[in-house]
């Protein structure tokens, strides 16, 4: 799935492989590799961004929310918010503001620790139970429609790759944070 360049051959390649030419016209010494994986997933990943989830649109829903809505409902018990952080690699700031805006719609309730008034529980509501089941489907349809110029066998090798990289990256770098 990539774009044509234009060039002369006629051959499909993506906006990172004139990137990386250009570069390596520039440097011809240096090695690029990791240049053409990690542009090209930050290119892929700032394209699936400008899609902005057409379903989840459709249903009144940022991503960041529908993350929120989708933890509730997959481990299916209350949430503490800074669970919720966690849950969905959000900032705590982040999570406060969403949940605001999900509490104001009736798509979560919030309740009070009987034992530490500073800590809130969160949990979905009917509509917002309902919503999630409702879109869920669909989203993961479209998502199906974004990644079909791959076939199953190319979907299935790169969710392994990048499911090492991600593990690599986890580990290591949650190791620099910590």
């Amino acid at each position: 799935m990539t774009a044509t360049n234009g060039g002369p051959t006629g051959t499909r390649q993506d906006t990172v492989a004139g990137v990386v030419r250009q570069w390596q016209a520039v440097h011809p010494d240096i090695n690029t590799g990791p240049m053409e994986i990690i542009g090209r997933i930050n290119r892929c990943a700032a394209l699936l961004q400008q899609a902005e989830d057409a379903p989840l649109r459709r249903a009144g829903l940022s991503r960041p929310e529908f993350d929120l809505l989708g933890a509730l409902r997959r481990t299916g018990h209350e949430l503490t918010p800074s669970e919720l952080a966690r849950e969905t690699f959000s900032s705590g700031a982040a999570v406060t503001k969403r949940l605001k805006q999900l509490t104001e719609r009736g798509l979560v309730e919030r309740r009070g620790d009987s034992r530490d008034r500073r800590v809130a529980h969160v949990r979905l509501t009917d509509a917002g139970r309902d919503l999630v089941d409702g879109t869920l489907p669909e989203q993961l349809a479209y998502e199906t429609t974004v990644l079909s110029g791959l076939d199953p066998h190319g979907q299935h090798e790169l969710a392994s790759l990048l499911g090492e990289l991600l593990s690599q990256l986890e580990g290591r770098l949650g190791a620099l944070r910590a």
